[in-house]
């Protein structure tokens, strides 16, 4: 398929990727030490309901259902009722294998709504699924294009790390030895030293980046496709294509099934008090718009501004990445197995729980021992029947009570972790 260039003229507000299907106060980013944030406001776009759980439902009050469609499939929902300037609300959040709703609704006018037991140890199952899809690390490829190279083979074949490309790469994160380095690695050696002896590291708003710098890779004399180099560049989902002088870059000069993406970076006046980058957007035409867009005219001067923007870019391209039909088929099938899965986790539990399926040793652990909750009523009606006639009704409220209380405290507490 062909390829869309972002139009820095293009009005504000252009739909992005981010499709969040409810979307309340947005999250604030952690800017503190090691955040990498500068406060220039640009957005990294996320579905936010990916955290929807973990924020409104983990280790609080709340009902998980789940139930098996003839046409949706396994679904899951999760409902908890929330009180604001004296209106009461409903939150729900509804899982099937295409999506995830989220919503909150008002009380008001609603029927009388049914109570079921709430499912035990459900709570770090939910979670686990709802951000299944969150991601915290990031790799990009780092291409350097010199003046006239039209191919994947000259690309790849670049040695040289010009002043200019090393003072952009200054400014993208810190180049760190690869030896025994203990942050994200990327895919790159940090034990034998296979992958190059350095690369170029950064965190950004809690969110750890590795650069596959095309320079820094092991070069292979008479390898004329450099493919070490290929290798880890064309597993990548997002690029940045670094030029001195303007050269044409088409993206299917690159052969790779993954790469969907490109932010081309050219600089200007480059090593000076005046130095000055024009940077420019391609993506496949599957892949949906991001922010945040380009200004007229696209040329920042060298800075904090700049390096959040370009860093902000390259996540939200990788993210909208995601959303195209290659990925997306992908992450379909992913979601799938994984709701199926908890459904039938849920299942289990809850079974295990009531004491009418199988129960494994943890199962037995985690209730005390014993068959259930309904297996622990039959055991207290037959001890009842020792207890003399005149006080059996009181033993009977009594024992009752006190096991009914032990399941309440159980599958009311959902877990906070």
């Amino acid at each position: 398929g062909g390829y869309w260039i972002e139009d820095a003229e293009a009005p504000v507000g252009t739909p992005t990727s981010s499709d969040s299907s409810f979307c309340e106060e947005e999250e604030a980013e952690v800017l503190g030490p090691g955040g990498g944030g500068g406060g220039f406001g640009y957005r990294l776009e996320s579905n936010s309901t990916a955290r929807a759980y973990r924020k409104h439902f983990l280790g609080r009050e709340h009902i998980n259902y789940y139930c098996t469609g003839s046409s949706l499939g396994n679904l899951i929902m999760s409902l908890k009722h929330e009180e604001c300037e004296g209106q009461e609300f409903l939150r729900i959040m509804l899982r099937s294998k295409t999506k995830t709703l989220h919503d909150r609704i008002p009380l008001e006018g609603l029927p009388q709504l049914p109570s079921v037991p709430q499912i035990a140890k459900g709570s770090h199952l939910i979670v686990s699924f709802d951000e299944h899809e969150v991601n915290n690390t990031f790799k990009f490829g780092m291409i350097y294009q010199k003046f006239g190279q039209t191919s994947e083979e000259e690309l790849f074949g670049n040695n040289e790390e010009t002043p200019a490309f090393a003072e952009f790469l200054s400014v993208l994160g810190d180049t760190i030895e690869l030896q025994d380095f203990k942050g994200f690695r990327g895919g790159l050696d940090v034990s034998h030293g296979q992958t190059g002896s350095q690369s170029v590291y950064t965190v950004f708003r809690n969110r750890e980046i590795m650069f596959h710098v095309s320079t820094k890779l092991p070069f292979t004399e008479g390898d004329v496709q450099q493919l070490q180099r290929k290798r880890h560049i064309g597993n990548d989902i997002v690029a940045a294509v670094f030029q001195e002088e303007p050269t044409p870059f088409v993206p299917d000069m690159i052969a790779s099934n993954f790469l969907h993406a490109y932010v081309l970076v050219q600089a200007e006046n480059p090593c000076t008090d005046h130095t000055t980058y024009k940077v420019s957007v391609t993506a496949r035409e599957d892949v949906p718009p991001f922010g945040p867009p380009l200004p007229n005219p696209a040329v920042f001067k060298k800075g904090p501004e700049f390096r959040e923007f370009l860093l902000t870019k390259l996540i939200n391209a990788e993210n909208a990445c995601y959303k195209s039909d290659k990925f997306a088929k992908l992450e379909g099938r992913t979601r799938a197995a994984l709701l199926d899965n908890l459904h039938d986790e849920l299942h289990r539990q809850t079974q295990a729980t009531l004491g009418l399926g199988s129960v494994t040793d943890e199962d037995k652990l985690e209730n005390g021992g014993h068959g259930g909750l309904l297996e622990s009523f039959k055991t207290v009606w037959r001890c009842v029947w020792g207890v003399s006639r005149s006080h059996t009704a009181h033993a009977v409220l009594v024992c009752v009570a006190g096991v009914s209380v032990y399941y309440c405290v159980q599958m009311i507490q959902m877990p906070s972790a």
